[in-house]
């Protein structure tokens, strides 16, 4: 995923910029960077957060850069904020998104004239250099950035800091969030909402889909209306987003209530565990929110040793990121043995990490786990946001169920069926992975459920991993 903040300050905006990107560092996995522009010029800052927090690595940046003007992120893949000198002007630019005619791109800008992009490591080039170019096609900041808009096939959110000010675009179709919030001598740009209301901002508006604002320490201006149409991730109520953090005004937290307890609308008397427990961190709320609506206790089973473990997505390796979510939690022996465990995790993606933590709480006495996913069956890669590092939707441990039912020609209407939860085909999946996991049951949590726990109308929600559809 990644995130960004941006600020445009009267006074020197350095402290509040280094501050507002840490806020998105559950966001990133590789690279933080920190851009400015002040007396001096442009100057910039970027580190590896790979092995280290973004805090760490940035603090002597923080004494050394000074502007009042910036921008920041916490990077997925790319070494980012650039600097880039063009006919439009010198401007920095940092992006959040994905781009899937990147090739295509590629061979549109070597015919046009494009001599060169540079290389990073592993023979990719670097995404934001590649908006950065498309911009400068257009003669002016905002209508290169439309241009971007339209172009890009998949999401594109992004931040261009000019010497006058910083011009923030939400993608066409809304998939992520842009925030604008303001207080007496500046205003801020931001992808979570809360990131900037320890600094002294409060809330200015939300962008909307396709939306281009210009901001200043003086004012924010909209110079390229919002669309009508949005299909925001739905995966950011049900794990990327920060608890504190709310979507076209819909909280994290009290979204995940609402997932729990229609979960256990959904088992009803069907089970009857002794406690109710969450995989830490995003998968605590959807427990409380269960154990609230059925009455059993909320308990924590084990708990989630936070002083130096990252979050278990963020290596891009997977078998490191299976040995950190193993070695990040700590069994309470007392509250697992003899006991009947319902546990919700946020996802099942690959089933590696849950089928281990089962075996784990097997392993320290536990009679039973019972596991209730806080989404639908995660059945086709996301196109739109890298929040699954698979390189195959054959990862996927629907895929693979679903390759041992019907083989390896499965077409995409007998695919289908597997999205249906009220279908055959999706009882056996279910049935597959519950017996491949060795869990006591498994029931995910229904698509239609998961629109009615976020309570926007179901258009303007992205479930394309869940039900292949735009």
């Amino acid at each position: 995923m990644g995130g960004f903040f941006g600020v445009a300050s009267k006074n020197d905006c350095v402290l509040e910029l280094f501050y507002g990107v840490d806020y998105h560092s559950h966001l990133g996995t590789r690279r933080g960077g920190m851009a400015v522009y002040g007396a001096g010029g442009f100057n910039r800052a970027i580190h590896n957060i790979e092995n280290s927090p973004f805090r760490t690595k940035f603090e002597r940046d923080v004494e050394e850069l000074n502007g009042n003007l910036g921008i920041g992120c916490i990077s997925d893949y790319e070494p980012q904020p650039l600097l880039l000198q063009s006919h439009l002007g010198s401007f920095a630019i940092t992006t959040v998104g994905k781009i899937n005619n990147q090739a295509e791109l590629l061979e549109k800008a070597y015919k046009d004239g494009h001599s060169h992009f540079l290389e990073m490591s592993g023979g990719q080039i670097n995404a934001t250099e590649l908006v950065g170019s498309l911009i400068c096609r257009k003669d002016s900041i905002v209508e290169g950035i439309r241009y971007v808009q339209e172009i890009v096939d998949g999401s594109m959110s992004l931040l261009v800091m000019t010497k006058d000010g910083i011009y923030a675009a939400r993608d066409r179709w809304g998939r992520t969030p842009v925030v604008v919030g303001k207080k007496e001598d500046a205003y801020c740009v931001s992808f979570e909402n809360f990131a900037y209301l320890n600094l002294g901002y409060s809330h200015c508006k939300e962008l909307g889909p396709g939306e281009i604002v210009y901001v200043t320490p003086e004012s924010a201006e909209t110079v390229s209306p919002a669309r009508e149409e949005m299909r925001i991730c739905s995966f950011l109520w049900v794990y990327y987003g920060y608890s504190t953090s709310s979507y076209e005004g819909i909280n994290v937290e009290e979204m995940r209530y609402r997932c729990g307890s229609m979960l256990a609308k959904r088992d009803g008397d069907s089970v009857h565990p002794d406690i109710v427990a969450g995989v830490p961190d995003s998968g605590t709320a959807h427990a409380i929110g269960y154990s609230n609506e059925s009455g059993i206790p909320f308990a924590r089973p084990f708990i989630k040793y936070t002083p130096t473990w990252p979050r278990s997505f963020m290596p891009t390796n997977q078998s490191q990121r299976n040995l950190i979510a193993r070695m990040k939690l700590i069994p309470v022996q007392a509250l697992i043995e003899d006991k009947s465990l319902l546990l919700i995790d946020d996802s099942i993606v690959r089933g590696t990490q849950l089928r281990e933590t089962t075996e784990f709480l097997y392993q320290s006495g536990a009679k039973e786990v019972h596991v209730r996913p806080a989404c639908p069956p995660l059945v086709y890669g996301c196109r739109y946001l890298n929040f699954s590092r698979s390189n195959s939707e054959m990862e996927l441990i629907t895929r693979r169920v679903i390759r041992e039912i019907e083989g390896d020609d499965c077409k995409e209407e007998v695919l289908e069926e597997y999205t249906n939860p009220d279908s055959c085909r999706y009882a056996k999946m279910i049935e597959g992975i519950r017996r491949q996991q060795n869990f006591t049951t498994l029931r995910y949590h229904r698509l239609d459920d998961l629109l009615a726990s976020i309570g926007l109308e179901p258009c303007k929600v992205c479930t394309y991993c869940f039900s292949g559809k735009e």
